[in-house]
């Protein structure tokens, strides 16, 4: 069905993609009993989704679209995840899982939300590595690395929150895994779909509206709870940590 060189371009993808479950691996490794481990976690993360947002997709977003188009596809896709928010009752979250307190409840809403977000995001990412590959294969194996090094924490913070709250590896795991599988997804939809129209217009609308859902799901759910936990600065460089490495696994890609 695929040709050698789309199976290379498929194969480089998976690989980046499902980088997560080496994150989820080693966040299943540590202990989940600290406050401050988990404080330090989503703080990590937010800053790693606001890293990628705005030194990754909306400056890509900008050279193909625009200022303006790009602005506006930001706003619906941040208006998009925050109606999507409203709808979902904060029960939604954890209605077939065994919550035994307030924290525990918003921690597996936390996690499973940031799946959603990281899945959302690799969709088109998967697209767009692959389509990159196609077009130069060496500008898709940078662009696959360092999609991979930044697909590690983002494993991290899927697993370890659920977990956290459910006390079940293997449910973290599969949550972590299945963000990361939406990455390969992307690149086989491009592949029998989407590659004979798809350009990098389409993908310039696409990354600005998932820089909106990653930004919300870091202001609105990230932030907050790793503030709960009470340590009042370590949110915050938790948070600066997570965008400086974002920043250095994006200084591959030049």
């Amino acid at each position: 069905m695929f040709d050698t060189l789309a199976l290379k371009a498929l194969l480089v993808t998976s690989i980046a993609g499902l980088a997560t479950t080496i994150g989820s691996i080693a966040g299943l490794a540590v202990k989940r009993e600290s406050p401050k481990f988990m404080c330090s976690v989503l703080g990590f993360t937010a800053g790693v989704m606001i890293g990628i947002s705005f030194f990754e997709l909306l400056p890509s977003s900008f050279n193909e679209i625009g200022f303006l188009k790009s602005s506006i596809a930001f706003v619906a896709g941040f208006a998009l995840i925050f109606i999507i928010d409203s709808l979902i009752p904060h029960e939604y979250m954890g209605q077939s899982e065994k919550i035994t307190d307030k924290t525990n409840k918003k921690l597996l809403r936390a996690g499973l939300f940031i799946a959603l977000g990281i899945g959302i995001h690799n969709l088109p990412e998967g697209m767009a590595t692959f389509y990159s590959y196609m077009s130069d294969e060496k500008i898709g194996v940078a662009i696959a690395v360092a999609v991979a090094i930044h697909n590690i924490p983002e494993g991290i913070a899927v697993s370890t929150p659920i977990y956290k709250a459910t006390g079940s590896r293997p449910k973290a795991f599969l949550y972590s895994f299945l963000s990361g599988v939406a990455e390969p997804v992307g690149a086989v939809l491009t592949a029998l779909f989407f590659l004979p129209f798809l350009n990098a217009v389409i993908l310039g609308y696409i990354l600005a509206g998932v820089a909106g859902i990653m930004t919300f799901i870091s202001v609105d759910e990230l932030v907050p709870v790793s503030s709960s936990y009470g340590y009042r600065h370590l949110p915050i460089l938790s948070f600066l940590i997570g965008i400086i490495v974002m920043i250095a696994s994006l200084l591959l890609l030049k």
